[in-house]
């Protein structure tokens, strides 16, 4: 697939990777690192709403969040809207990546960025859990992709079992943590990959999907917990007053009907 680029809005290469970010026609706005799409204005509601109220939506009265990543805000939006949080730490290694999406997503993070229950760190995450005391209701993993023909690369400590054995200990008996699993149709290695390291570590693990069409078509996810399941009943879930663009009572549950292609 190809996307034709109308505009370079900013290009940087920080001290961790290259930040790019493009006017396009058809996907309008979009974010890269090093190469890859992170997400674009044209449907990265659809990626963040998943990744974030699924899980969240799920949760008794949920108080604290911990986002691994997730430097364009789009996750802490996501999560802002949620009128029970009353702590949200985001831990991201490359400042530039926020000051960049600070200045040319601001639509995107929508002030949540100042939101005063926003903490930001700017850190290595793998180091931050490790020597955690505090624990989360809800941890989002919101990394870049490991790529096979790449090495060396921002994530790969995160796709670890000494990463989320820590991370388990970080949240709390009835907290959820969940990851992006790449696309499930030409990488469902990710997804399974990742299934196994969350069974090795938590006693609960599932999955969904969402139709994200800038990375692919289906995007997949990954959850993991002590005990507590992701609710697949919509009626359930408290969604008044939250704004959701792409979740809805269909598209919840085509997360969790599975896909059919072979």
């Amino acid at each position: 697939m190809t996307a034709k680029v109308s505009r370079v809005i900013h290009h940087e290469q920080s001290a961790f990777q290259t930040i790019d970010i493009l006017d396009s026609e058809v996907f309008g706005r979009i974010l890269l690192l090093d190469g890859h799409i992170q997400l674009t204005e044209l449907d990265e509601h659809a990626y963040h709403e998943a990744l974030v109220h699924i899980p969240l939506l799920s949760l008794d009265q949920p108080k604290t969040a911990l986002v691994v990543g997730g430097g364009d805000g789009g996750v802490l939006r996501e999560l802002c809207k949620s009128p029970l949080l009353e702590r949200i730490v985001m831990v991201e290694i490359d400042a530039a990546v926020i000051e960049a999406s600070r200045t040319h997503l601001s639509s995107l993070n929508a002030g949540a960025f100042n939101d005063p229950r926003v903490e930001i760190k700017i850190t290595d995450a793998f180091e931050y859990v490790k020597n955690s005391t505090e624990q989360f209701d809800l941890a989002v993993v919101d990394c870049t992709d490991v790529y096979e023909e790449a090495e060396g690369e921002l994530s790969e400590m995160l796709f670890t079992h000494a990463f989320y054995d820590d991370l388990k200990r970080c949240l709390t008996e009835t907290g959820i943590v969940v990851t992006q699993a790449d696309n499930l149709l030409f990488c469902p290695y990710s997804l399974e990959e990742i299934s196994k390291l969350f069974a090795s570590v938590f006693p609960v693990v599932g999955s969904y999907q969402a139709l994200v069409p800038s990375f692919g078509g289906f995007s997949g996810y990954c959850w993991a917990s002590k005990g507590a399941k992701v609710a697949q009943d919509w009626s359930w879930l408290k969604t008044q007053g939250l704004d959701l663009r792409y979740l809805n009572a269909a598209t919840h549950a085509l997360a969790f009907t599975p896909l059919r292609f072979k």
